[in-house]
């Protein structure tokens, strides 16, 4: 069964910094691209950052630009999101979700197929 894990995410103060893991269970996530996602109570689901299979690439909405960095260790089968700078706007349920290749980094939630439980970031003093 393939299986996306996040863990991560919990409380922190603005300007604190928390790194999100996604650990693929079932298959290697080498032959995956990866996409971070986040909602926010009565928003939409929205593409924050992806990385391709090999890592080569990356992307990243506006929003999170300069204070995210995605990063792939396909030796530990995961994925990170190491967020810095954070903004009580950043504060949301962060998903990670797959899809294989050649299927490339897209910013529609129906680019991907598999798609782990979520892990709730909560940025406030």
């Amino acid at each position: 069964q393939l299986q996306l894990v996040e863990s991560g995410g919990g409380l922190v103060q603005p300007g604190g910094s928390l790194r999100l893991s996604c650990a693929a269970r079932g298959f290697t996530l080498s032959y995956y691209v990866i996409g971070w996602f986040r909602q926010a109570p009565g928003k939409e689901r929205e593409v924050i950052s992806c990385i391709r299979s090999s890592g080569s690439s990356t992307n990243y909405a506006d929003s999170v630009k300069g204070r995210f960095t995605i990063s792939r260790d396909n030796a530990k089968n995961t994925v990170y999101l190491q967020m810095n700078s954070l903004k009580p706007e950043d504060t949301a349920v962060y998903y990670c979700a797959a899809i294989e290749r050649p299927y490339v980094c897209s910013g529609s939630v129906n680019g991907y197929r598999y798609w782990g439980q979520g892990t709730q970031v909560t940025v406030s003093s």
